[in-house]
């Protein structure tokens, strides 16, 4: 399951999903940051991480706590 995070300007988005390479023992998390491109056209991704589950949880409260708010898929 993606979880979605849009900063307060809403410009930027960040994805969290499961990277799907790794087994159920080994639990990472692929963090996209990148922004929704006008007309259709692929989104600008600006980065990816791999990161151990915890380390995610705790980017994913930082973030909120920075005044990002919980969204729908945006690409």
């Amino acid at each position: 399951m993606d979880g979605w995070l849009q900063d307060p300007q809403q410009l930027w988005s960040v994805r969290f999903h499961r990277d799907p390479e790794r087994c159920v023992d080994d639990v990472r998390i692929l963090v996209d940051h990148g922004r929704e491109m006008p007309d259709g056209r692929p989104a600008l991704l600006k980065s990816r991480r791999n990161m151990r589950y915890e380390d995610a949880v705790s980017l994913w409260k930082e973030l909120l706590r920075g005044g990002w708010k919980e969204t729908k898929a945006v690409w």
